[in-house]
């Protein structure tokens, strides 16, 4: 039997420089390339999921990590998506990015009502922008309270102040490594 892998941190590779000048990316493809640091990921944010009813994936990385736990706790899996990817009428949300700005759309019909408790799994927070999109989708257009909305990530980049953004708004968060102006 493996051993079971300890530091998450250790796993995830940095990229100096991308995208752009400046940034140390956080590139979360050698974790997934690692199993046994993979299966810890989804272990441990399954372990912070537990009293979720829905499960979301913010397109696309949140996918990776939402589906497995999903399955996992036998719930349903809600796809966030880029515009133009959903099939069915949308609520949209803009927002802004680190470099940039962008919209996130959740589909109108998808069931979720006002007593679940939402679980947003995305693989970083940094400014928040992303997570606190689709946070107030969830609040604003299917009257989920806030504090019925987890946002979980693998990585909170602390110098960004996303995940403060996020508890300050009144949602809960998670995160299981942190970065600080490394």
């Amino acid at each position: 039997m493996k051993e079971f892998y300890q530091d998450l941190k250790q796993a995830i590779r940095t990229v100096p420089d991308f995208p752009i000048p400046g940034i140390q990316f956080r590139d979360i493809s050698s974790l997934l390339e690692n199993p046994l640091a993979f299966n810890k990921a989804l272990v441990d944010l399954t372990n912070l999921s537990f009293k979720a009813t829905k499960i979301i994936g913010i397109e696309s990385r949140g996918f990776v990590f939402g589906a497995p736990i999903a399955r996992d706790l036998d719930l349903p899996f809600i796809m966030a998506r880029k515009p133009g990817k959903l099939p069915n009428k949308t609520y949209k949300k803009n927002y802004d990015l680190e470099y940039g700005k962008a919209t996130l759309e959740l589909q109108t019909n998808t069931d979720i009502v006002s007593d679940d408790q939402v679980v947003i799994i995305d693989d970083l927070i940094a400014t928040g922008g992303t997570a606190l999109a689709c946070a107030d989708l969830v609040h604003e257009n299917f009257g989920v309270p806030k504090n019925n909305i987890t946002v979980l990530a693998i990585i909170d980049l602390t110098d960004l102040g996303g995940f403060v953004k996020i508890t300050e708004q009144g949602y809960n968060a998670g995160t299981l490594i942190e970065y600080e102006g490394e």
